[in-house]
């Protein structure tokens, strides 16, 4: 835990107690605040009180005599429209701030030099999160690794000199931590998201550009339009070449450095993928052939942005390729689970859309695929192009039908109902056939039908490979699953 000290001694308002900010409050109580807190469901104010933390309903606080409002990054700060405890605390001219920016006050606070990376954009975030924690922790460092990506970021140990932080930052975290300072801030790319919490997509970038124009090594990506103007942006529109040395930018603010990424773009002063081979410039930083974990020119892209912010903090090349080739992939995020000869079973179980299932049919060919679950608008009409990939489609769940009537004549499919049946005939089918294929999860849908959530159903898969015959396993199945 990181113990808030800058607040002690003062009044703190809390509201939203699920599991950041039961957190939040016990970090502040351990650095001394006076907090009160509050949540709408009341099994989370009993479970709080139960911890020690004091809770009341903050309609009948003293409101000025507050140091600061936490809020929960799941309440809403400014669309539909502000929450009621929003509301209350711009009436008494008391901040409003959140997890993430408690812990860029401890570290400015404690250990103002220890390097900290914080990774956003639209997609992407957890895979390069993941990747650069691990690049840090094979090289021997004192590694950090949290926000978004499921430990909250007032768990992890405190701040000192050596010790590296790797954050992911929701646009809603960024939204309340104004002070955010990243050594190296990641802004992967731009599309339309969470625009019933931000408005516009313009206020949605406005957000995300937040970050970068903190940190002193701005690493962007430029293969969407709002990205690439908030690159040129940071740099004055000029080019920054003194990209990892030292130095100034050439234009913009003269303490940040501006790096761009790019997926598919040569660029001559940054890195970006040719043939599936980091290039900065013309210099070749790293080749991601042959490690399945990186696959398709988005994780390229991912890869790009985690060898710039390694450079960034002295990690040196070797190490940053040593990290790469040895990258255990995000967990239900294209994750090569297990082998049959020269079939390859891989966790795509985060999809749970046509979008977040279009990167892996996109990466693989000869593709056995199981797909369905709780529809979403759309369906997978428009994964059509992707579809002379799929050898054969396994549905199963409630978008079953609607599954099929896409597929129609266009790929070979069984109603497989269930993901057990799924996992047997596919797994049947590729060893069947020449030179083996790819038996994929990634189901275009939400699990909620048949599963708890998508985690759930990623290790159900993970499980039922591993109970199949010959079967290496790449991965450990979850205990009890």
């Amino acid at each position: 835990m990181i113990p808030v000290s800058t607040f002690s001694g003062k009044k703190v308002a809390l509201f939203g107690l699920g599991g950041s900010g039961l957190a939040t409050a016990r970090a502040l109580v351990a650095g001394g605040a006076e907090v009160t807190a509050w949540d709408d469901n009341p099994d989370s104010v009993a479970k709080a009180a139960a911890a020690g933390i004091v809770t009341a309903d903050l309609h009948g606080i003293d409101w000025p005599a507050q140091a600061a409002f936490m809020l929960s990054p799941g309440v809403p700060l400014t669309h539909p429209k502000p929450h009621w405890t929003v509301d209350l605390a711009r009436a008494s001219s008391v901040e409003i701030i959140g997890d993430v920016e408690l812990f860029v006050r401890e570290r400015r606070a404690h250990a103002p030099d220890c390097p900290f990376i914080a990774i956003t954009g639209t997609n992407g975030k957890s895979t390069t999160t993941a990747l650069i924690a691990h690049i840090l922790r094979r090289s021997g460092r004192d590694t950090q690794l949290g926000g978004n990506i499921g430990t909250a970021v007032l768990t992890l140990d405190p701040p000192q000199d050596g010790r590296f932080y790797v954050v992911e930052c929701s646009s809603y975290q960024i939204d309340l931590a104004p002070t955010i300072n990243p050594t190296a801030g990641i802004l992967l790319n731009l599309t339309p998201d969470h625009l019933d919490r931000h408005g516009t997509m313009q206020h949605y970038a406005d957000v995300k550009e937040r970050l970068v124009a903190g940190s002193q090594v701005a690493i962007v990506g430029v293969d969407d339009s709002h990205s690439t103007l908030i690159a040129d942006r940071l740099a004055g529109v000029r080019n920054d070449r003194s990209a990892f040395g030292a130095g100034e930018t050439e234009g913009g603010n003269a303490s940040r450095r501006v790096i761009r990424v790019s997926q598919a773009k040569p660029l001559s002063n940054g890195l970006y993928n040719r043939d599936h081979r980091i290039f900065y410039g013309e210099t070749l930083i790293a080749d991601l052939n042959g490690i399945d974990t990186l696959k398709g020119s988005h994780n390229a892209q991912n890869a790009a942005a985690a060898v710039a912010a390694c450079l960034s903090v002295g990690v040196s090349e070797e190490e940053i390729r040593t990290g790469l080739a040895s990258f255990p992939g995000l967990k239900h995020r294209m994750q090569p689970v297990g082998r049959i000869g020269q079939v390859t079973f891989v966790n795509d179980s985060k999809a749970t859309n046509a979008d977040a299932a279009a990167p892996a049919l996109s990466s693989y060919e000869q593709i056995f695929w199981i797909a369905g679950g709780l529809p979403k608008a759309g369906g997978i009409a428009s994964l059509a192009p992707l579809f002379p990939r799929i050898k054969k489609a396994y549905l199963i769940g409630e978008a079953a039908p609607e599954f099929a009537a896409t597929l129609g004549e266009a790929v070979p499919y069984e109603i497989s109902g269930t993901l057990d049946r799924a996992v047997a005939q596919a797994a049947a089918d590729a060893s069947s056939v020449e030179g083996g294929g790819v038996v994929m999860l990634s189901p275009a849908c939400a699990s909620f039908d048949q599963f708890r959530n998508f985690e759930v159903r990623g290790d159900s898969f993970v499980s039922l490979v591993a109970d199949l015959e010959g079967v290496t396993m790449l991965v450990e199945p979850e205990k009890g699953k």
